[in-house]
């Protein structure tokens, strides 16, 4: 055996922000905790985080690190692989050398991260205590339920998954035995048909693989006959996604790496998602919501007599507006609500299309009383109060758990109260986690997120020091003289 142990970290890198206090294990690895985590990640594109618990024994958790660094990710901006090599010697890996695995597997992390750290991008390794009481909510919010658990973050938190070991990006498929192992009939499996294994084509498969294997199975075969779905013989090399909805297999021909990653995008979302008890939908319900698209969702008792006609109807539309920008959602619930049928559901998105339906904005009750040096916004009273008032105005985007948050209430109170007599200047607070925001407006990726409303309507977002002293210059530097409200139209 290789007197060395290798292990490889290949990273996919994409753009993105924030500011923070850190305390630092040994050099390299980061710790983290909740009041600080949101805005730490916002200012890496790439950040492994182990969650783990002091008291988990460190053996169990030496086969999970050594998968830390066997991830296979791809660049797409340069369409092409990153290798970081990480090197441990006998000595890094001998167990007797440090007396315990106890002390082995944080000096093999500490090492990994400050090789990993030093390449151009860095790759970031963190770790965050799930255990301690001051992080329960953080757990709750990553759904950590089991010690160690590792999570991806990308593009400054945007993009999330949970890695579960390291696997080939695409399996060849030589039997149906292969092909069983491959497709699983209650997930998307994407496989590539080629007369050989070499050329343009099977590189950019390949390719594509290496950067969705993390989201979708797949393999690539010589003999489409064994494949259980779709046309038994091809003329040309082809894609075919198996999926367990709709047309159940679709196949595609352009072998151009962006064409493949739209197709494989719009190919593996249903034209109607399923929201119900079945465990096996639950990755499309997610990923309906994860998306940016407007959504049309439809809840009703899938056990009452009317529900093939309103699924029949649904679905229709679904079909006539596919591309539009709308996903189409039907869930089931114990009874219907209302005299609503089928036929009043085109009418509602003929509304929603011609720009006429009213968008739902989730909105606290606006406060009876508001007397209080910063004052209190709610989503239904943004516009008026900030947006549209012709003030100055700083805005503190919040949540109630934020530790952070916390700190800040006092600066502002005192900072509220230097303004007090200006009737020009504005302190006011929104709480995030219950009152929509417009984010054509506000980038909120943390708490707290201060903003500044200049009295023409200037967005400045603060990023300085939580200090008195400089909030109050910052205003003093971005204020202007009051002006007639000119009413900025919102965008649905």
């Amino acid at each position: 055996m290789d007197s060395r142990f290798w292990a490889c970290l290949f990273c996919m890198l994409v753009p993105f922000l924030c500011n923070a206090t850190l305390v630092f294990a040994g050099e390299h690895v980061l710790t983290l905790g909740h009041s600080y985590f949101t805005e730490t990640v916002s200012k890496h594109n790439f950040i492994v985080v182990e969650f783990y618990a002091p008291w988990c024994a460190q053996h169990d958790r030496f086969p999970m690190l050594i998968n830390y660094v066997v991830l296979r990710l791809r660049n797409i901006q340069s369409k092409r692989n990153l290798s970081f090599k990480v090197e441990f010697s006998p000595s890094d890996v001998d167990i007797g050398n440090h007396g315990s695995a106890d002390s082995l597997v944080p000096r093999l992390y500490e090492k990994a991260a400050s090789i990993l750290s030093s390449h151009d991008p860095p790759v970031i390794l963190a770790k965050v205590d799930a255990s301690h009481e001051s992080n329960e909510e953080l757990a709750s919010e990553y759904e950590i339920t089991r010690i160690p658990t590792l999570k991806i973050l990308r593009n400054g938190g945007k993009s999330l998954q949970e890695f579960k070991g390291p696997r080939e990006a695409d399996a060849e498929i030589k039997s149906l035995e292969d092909a069983t192992s491959v497709i699983d009939e209650d997930k998307i499996s994407i496989v590539g048909i080629f007369t050989e294994f070499s050329g343009e084509k099977f590189d950019n498969f390949t390719a594509l693989a290496e950067k969705l294997r993390s989201d979708f199975d797949f393999g690539h075969t010589l003999d489409p006959k064994l494949l259980p779905r779709g046309e038994s013989s091809v003329n040309e090399p082809t894609v075919r996604l198996l999926k367990p909805f709709d047309e159940r297999s679709v196949d595609f021909q352009d072998f151009h790496v962006d064409a493949l990653e739209k197709f494989v995008e719009e190919a593996s979302v249903p034209t109607v998602t399923l929201f119900n008890k079945d465990p096996t939908n639950h990755p499309f319900v997610i990923k309906f919501f994860n998306s940016p698209n407007a959504k049309a969702m439809l809840f009703l008792n899938f056990s009452s007599e009317l529900v093939d006609g309103f699924k029949s109807k649904f679905y229709d539309l679904a079909v006539r507006y596919k591309g539009n920008g709308i996903s189409f959602l039907i869930g089931d619930i114990e009874a219907s609500q209302g005299p609503f049928q089928p036929d009043h559901i085109g009418p509602w998105l003929k509304e929603y299309m011609d720009g006429h339906l009213q968008p739902f904005v989730k909105s606290e009750p606006i406060p009876e009383t508001n007397n209080e040096p910063v004052k209190v916004i709610v989503a239904d009273s943004l516009h008026d109060l900030v947006i549209n008032s012709g003030k100055n105005v700083l805005l503190e985007f919040y949540a109630p758990w934020c530790g952070d948050c916390e700190k800040l209430t006092s600066i502002l109170d005192e900072v509220a109260v230097s303004f007090e007599n200006d009737a020009d200047v504005i302190i006011a607070k929104l709480d995030a986690t219950a009152n929509d925001i417009p984010t054509h407006i506000f980038e909120v990726h943390g708490y707290p997120t201060l903003y500044f409303k200049s009295a023409s309507g200037k967005f400045v977002k603060y990023d300085g020091n939580g200090s008195k002293e400089d909030i109050i210059d910052f205003i003093r530097n971005n204020r202007e003289n009051t002006i007639q409200p000119e009413t900025v139209k919102d965008e649905p």
